[in-house]
């Protein structure tokens, strides 16, 4: 199995291909992907913190240490150069199920299911 992404959005950003920051190098917003299996309808949502390391210095404290789980680091706004390079990271995953898909997807973004449990 294979993923594409189906469509992308934020909830922080109206129009994500016109949208230009004030300061291209100082940036932070969520980005939502509807990510599914290839040539199939549908898909689960995946967030990931898009953000700039001048953001990082100035919204964190000097002691602060932060894992990095779920945020791309980028150094200018670019969303063409954003969604290549997580479209380049997704042609590299493929698995049996969806499941296992998924939690590769889930490394680097918030899967909606995560840590999900049935009764």
């Amino acid at each position: 199995m294979k993923v594409e992404i189906k469509t992308f959005i934020s909830p922080d950003i109206s129009d994500l291909k016109s949208f230009a920051p004030a300061d291209k190098r100082f940036f932070s917003f969520l980005l939502e992907l509807i990510i599914g299996i290839k040539g199939e309808k549908g898909g689960d949502i995946f967030g990931i913190e898009v953000c700039t390391p001048k953001w990082l210095l100035e919204n964190h404290q000097p002691l602060d240490i932060l894992f990095g789980r779920h945020k791309l680091i980028v150094f200018e706004y670019n969303i063409d150069n954003i969604i290549n390079s997580i479209s380049l990271y997704l042609n590299s995953i493929a698995g049996d199920s969806w499941e296992e898909i998924a939690s590769q997807i889930a490394r680097i973004a918030n899967w909606e299911f995560e840590d999900y449990k049935s009764d």
